[in-house]
């Protein structure tokens, strides 16, 4: 029988799969074609009949284009070839992210996601990873990529010229990396940007993993100028701290009796730089001056921040607030106090820690060791009070201006 609906032709030559694309009007055929005819009218079932054989081929034919092909074709070979150590891409239990997470998507979980689109290009991407942690089974991989700002300084010709180089990498710090901070030129940011093409630093982004719910399992900083890493789920997202996105951050240290203080710095850190302090010590352990080795969290330029004791300014107010002293040892994370030799780390919880610690007093080294046997003679001192701590706090400032003391 022939078909007389007007559109009907149309409608079916729409529905042809098209450079690995396949597009379904089988619903909207459905429905205008109801409206039009009786209900039982032979020629709608017999559209209808060849809409399903249609839709089948369709499926047939996508399966033929296996994820394997989709992937490369997405992200090239050497992405492919590293995601496949990991996981079974052609698993049902996998589950491919091209874009967003989908409605349906939100109602299932999966063994493995894959984005294979750049979290840069995620405009919200909290909320983002928070619907892969709740789209996968516990234990569940989750594998990304991210061009870092590294990676994107680079690629960048200008960069290389001398004059040049220095403004836009001054430019591109004040514009993506300031601004987006700053309120009111945080708006604007975001206005323009759509919370797109987000410049996003190393530390930044294995810190949201973690806040979100993810233990890092491997990281390869450069595929095709692009890190890739693998994570899997073993928690909640954290949803309840706050992170460190701003000028001056407040970070949590351990005061007097074991006490946590907020303790006022200029952040010197990427941003949720603080969410890798285990995995950073795990992984490359302390340093010669008793800070984390390899410590990729802290930029260039902090480095001379934190040589001249400018970071520690804002304490002054930990110091206003009875939480702090102008000398005394150094409030450090619940991590690392930790790894303190225990008959140390009871003396430290008896006293309130200081702005300036006793090593600069002494004119130590700023090794582990001399800071830790620096710090257990200034709480050994038969006599401590405020004359005590005033009197070794002149002989620090006469250290840092007239022997160079500098902070590590």
């Amino acid at each position: 029988m022939e078909i007389h609906h007007q559109n009907a032709h149309l409608r079916i030559k729409k529905n042809q799969f098209s450079n690995n694309k396949y597009f379904m009007n089988y619903g909207s055929l459905s429905y205008d074609l109801t409206a039009q005819y009786p209900k039982g009218n032979k020629t709608i079932s017999l559209i209808n009949k060849k809409l399903k054989n249609l839709e089948l081929k369709l499926k047939l034919a996508r399966k033929e284009k296996c994820n394997k092909e989709l992937i490369i074709d997405r992200i090239g070979e050497k992405g492919y070839e590293y995601i496949e150590h990991f996981i079974d891409t052609e698993s049902s239990k996998t589950q491919l992210i091209y874009s967003s997470i989908n409605n349906r998507a939100e109602h299932m979980t999966y063994e493995n996601t894959v984005s294979l689109k750049r979290l840069n290009f995620i405009s919200n991407l909290d909320k983002y990873l928070i619907k892969i942690n709740e789209s996968l089974v516990e234990n569940g991989k989750f594998i990304g990529m991210v061009k870092t700002n590294k990676q994107y300084e680079e690629n960048q010709w200008i960069r290389k010229t001398p004059v040049l180089g220095k403004v836009a990498t001054l430019s591109s710090f004040v514009v993506h990396r300031i601004c987006p901070k700053l309120n009111g030129f945080k708006q604007v940011y975001f206005g323009i940007t759509q919370g797109k093409q987000l410049r996003l630093s190393k530390a930044e982004v294995l810190g949201r993993l973690i806040k979100f719910g993810f233990k890092i399992v491997e990281l390869e900083d450069n595929i095709d100028g692009v890190m890739y890493f693998v994570v899997k789920k073993v928690k909640e997202p954290d949803l309840k701290s706050k992170a460190s996105n701003g000028l001056i951050y407040k970070f949590p240290r351990v005061g007097k009796n074991g006490g946590i203080i907020g303790v006022y710095k200029v952040r010197t850190m990427h941003p949720y730089s603080e969410y890798l302090q285990d995995y950073i010590v795990n992984t490359h352990g302390y340093g010669k001056n008793g800070k984390p080795s390899n410590d990729f969290r802290i930029p260039s330029w902090a480095r001379f921040v934190r040589r001249y004791w400018i970071d520690e300014i804002p304490q002054l107010a930990n110091v206003l607030k009875g939480e702090m002293k102008l000398l005394g040892v150094r409030p450090v994370t619940v991590r690392y106090l930790q790894d303190i030799p225990e008959h140390i780390r009871e003396l430290r919880l008896t006293q309130k820690p200081g702005c300036i610690p006793p090593y600069v007093a002494y004119n130590k080294a700023s090794s582990k060791e001399s800071v830790l046997s620096a710090e257990e003679n200034y709480l050994n001192l038969p006599k401590q009070g405020v004359l005590v701590d005033l009197k070794l706090m002149f002989r620090a400032l006469k250290n840092i201006i007239f022997k160079n003391k500098r902070g590590s």
